[in-house]
């Protein structure tokens, strides 16, 4: 069963920083494009960022500076580096890969609490 699996998350201050990982398993990591997501409260999941499996990385525009996004592909795990974190960016993380045939998984995500 494929699985993917969000850590990392939790409470910290504005200004703070945290690392989200997503490890995969069972999937064809190397051939997938991945990518992060989050959701807020009462608001629709929204792209964060996406790294394809050549490494070519995207971001939601008002985010380039404060995240990277990143990939090891001998880990089967993606990261996401958040810096000078607002409580706007206050949501539940998710992970997400995509396959050749549009097969697509999700991760079940992770907390992010920005708060002081």
């Amino acid at each position: 069963q494929v699985q993917l699996v969000e850590s990392g998350g939790g409470l910290v201050q504005p200004g703070g920083s945290l690392r989200l990982s997503c490890a995969a398993s069972r999937i064809s990591f190397r051939l997938a494009d991945m990518g992060w997501y989050r959701q807020a409260p009462g608001k629709q999941r929204e792209l964060v960022a996406t790294i394809t499996s050549d490494e070519r990385t995207k971001y939601e525009e008002s985010l380039k500076g404060r995240f990277t996004i990143s990939r090891d592909n001998a880990k089967n795990t993606m990261y996401l580096q958040m810096n000078s974190l607002k409580p706007e960016d206050t949501a539940v993380y998710y992970c997400n890969a995509k396959l050749p045939f549009s097969i697509t998984y999700w991760g079940q995500g992770t907390q992010v609490t920005v708060s002081s």
